[in-house]
Parts: C-alpha cells; structure tokens; sequence
C-alpha cells in the first residue's frame, strides 16, 4: 500500500468544533474522507434532521466521498444508576442514533461510562445494559456502534472509565457480541497498560475493529498530544495493523483542526519510515 492510498484513510474527528454541516463542509474542502462529529453543542433534536437538512448533508457526504461518523461525549455516564438521569442517559444515546440514521452516518462512537471507588458491579452492570438496550434500538437502523476503549485513572482517583484494562475490553465486547458492535480502538489508551498497543490488538482482534483512534502521550496520563510531541511509537502501529491485514480507517482527534491536518501528514511521514 502506498501512502498517498494511507491519506484517505487518516479521518479527523472535529469534536464540537464544527457543526454538522460546517464539518462535511471542512472535510470535503481538505480532502477528509473519514469525519466524525460530536453534536453535543447543538440540541440533539432528531426532528432537527429530517427533510431537506438530512438529504443536504448525506448528499454532501456522497459527493465529497466522506464516510461519516458521529461521536457522543464520554463525560456523559453510560453507567449512569440514578432516577431521572439513568433514562436521559438512554435517550441521550438513542438521540444519536436517530440523527445518525437520519444523515447517513455509518458510525457512532460511544462509550462504557465511569464508576466510583465502591460501586465498580453495579456501574459495570448498568452499562452492559444500557449498550445492549442501545444496540436494540439500532438494530435496522443505518449507524453501527463503536465502543472505545477508555485511558484508565490514577489509582486513587474517585472516577475510574469502564472499560480500561484489556480483560475488562474483553469483557464487553464478549458479553455484548452483537452484529451492530464493534471497537473503536483507541491506541494510545491502550499503552498505559502492560498489554500495550499490540496486546490489545491482537486480544480484541483486528476483525472488530471499525476504527483506530490516535494522538500522542507519553505512556502513563491521558494526554491528546499532536503526533511527534510524545513518545508514541507511530512506525511500530501501522506495521502491526497494516500488516494484519485491517483496512479501515484511523481517526485523529487533538489539538486544533490545523494540528490534526498536520497529523496527517507526520503520519504518512512514519509510514514510509516504516516500510523503507
């Protein structure tokens, strides 16, 4: 594979940064195939995108050649127990699934939620069953899910993301095989385990896969570091995961949308590195 055929497949996730239409917009004008959006700035109001709205953006997204995805917020409890707020959570995730089918989004990225010090089964347990009801609801509807895996907390901290460890990633994704899942691989959450990148990758499979997430860090915090400010061994990924045969598309998310353009291109950098 050459590199310039690698460029399409780097996307750029914009976080709130842009809204819907504004981010289609940005992507086609930068050569981004592969977009992922949070709405989580807007009103998140399904009837918002219907008619003219949802026909507009799919249209600019097969003109453009833009496969896009949307991105829910992960300060958003997945694992949310408490009256009220546990069924916002749950419309909260089927709101994004509503928008996505409706402007033809082939992907949402969500996550497993968080727990606190003394209350690690029940939030796994609520989690479980808000994805699976989630997954439910997708079913015949256009978006697959994605479940990220999260960095993982000091260990005295109050707040710790579900899921982290590597049997804990297995976990989830055993226990809620489903057609519409699969893994948002996010890579430099995974070196802050023993495991590392390649023990992640190969436990989980490159078959899950739907999307390799990607910044810089330097091993131990959670940090969104644009390519070549951290120690993240870039050659090393792509000749684990172009080698396994994976096909689909990374996705960077740091810095502003200028940093991450730049990103692109460190990394085609690296690939040519990694293949010389």
């Amino acid at each position: 594979m050459s590199a310039e055929s690698l460029r399409r497949r780097i996307g750029i996730d914009v976080g709130t940064d842009l809204g819907l239409g504004e981010a289609v917009e940005w992507a086609g004008a930068n050569d981004v195939h592969y977009l992922d959006v949070c709405l989580d700035d807007t009103d998140l109001d399904p009837s918002a995108y219907t008619g003219d709205e949802a026909a507009a953006v799919r249209e600019a997204c097969a003109g453009q050649d833009i496969d896009l995805g949307l991105h829910t917020l992960s300060a958003v409890n997945v694992a949310e127990t408490s009256p009220h707020v546990a069924d916002a959570t749950d419309e909260y995730l089927r709101a994004y699934v509503d928008v996505a089918d409706a402007v033809g989004a082939s992907r949402v990225v969500v996550h497993g939620g968080y727990h606190f010090t003394k209350d690690v089964d029940e939030r796994v347990a609520a989690s479980k069953a808000r994805l699976r009801r989630t997954l439910r609801y997708a079913a015949g509807k256009s978006p697959t899910l994605l479940l990220e895996n999260h960095n993982v907390e000091p260990d005295d901290s109050e707040v710790h993301y579900l899921p982290t460890r590597l049997d804990r990633v297995v976990e989830f994704f055993d226990d809620l095989a489903h057609d519409s899942l699969r893994w948002a691989f996010n890579a430099p959450h995974a070196r802050q385990f023993p495991e590392d990148v390649e023990g992640y990758f190969e436990a989980v499979g490159a078959d899950l896969c739907g999307e390799i997430r990607l910044n810089d860090n330097h091993g131990d915090v959670e940090e969104h570091l644009p390519p070549g400010e951290g120690t993240f061994d870039f050659e090393g990924l792509l000749r684990l995961v172009e080698g396994s045969g994976y096909e689909g598309h990374y996705m960077l998310r740091f810095g502003t949308l200028e940093d991450m353009l730049d990103g692109r291109e460190y990394l085609l950098d690296r690939y040519d590195a990694a293949v010389a």
